[in-house]
């Protein structure tokens, strides 16, 4: 099931915090942080049919430059607990093996109202 937040309220310094179960037969999954379903200053997405997470924005509807990051692990039927942390002028995705992943606020954002989590993780927390 998809969810969508619309006030959320996330500023630099604060940590989001997900926890999840994967679904067994899912292509991936993502989390998408900005100002609309439009707007995005991170859109987090683990791919396992290409053992890759993707990390992209997206501006006015349009794609950006995206960064693809080979570390991958995540498992398909697992659950999860991973943090999402907004820095003043990044994102940084601690995974749940400790790794980090770095993506830029290409936008300058100071302030996330929007939060989606789409596809194969169903949802068990969620605490910013």
């Amino acid at each position: 099931g998809n969810i969508e937040i619309l006030n959320l309220s996330m500023k630099p310094g604060n940590t989001l915090k997900v926890k999840g179960k994967i679904s067994a037969d899912t292509l991936g999954f993502s989390i998408n942080l900005g100002c609309s379903s439009t707007d995005l200053a991170l859109h987090f997405n683990p791919r396992f049919n290409e053992s890759v997470i993707v990390c992209n924005s997206k501006c006015s509807d349009s794609w950006q430059k995206e960064h693809r990051d080979r570390h991958l692990p995540f498992f398909r039927g697992c659950t999860v607990k991973f943090f999402i942390e907004m820095l003043s002028d990044k994102f940084r995705v601690k995974l749940p093996d400790g790794y980090e992943v770095y993506f830029p606020n290409r936008h300058g954002y100071r302030k996330i109202n929007y939060v989606s989590i789409m596809g194969g993780l169903k949802m068990i927390s969620f605490k910013l």
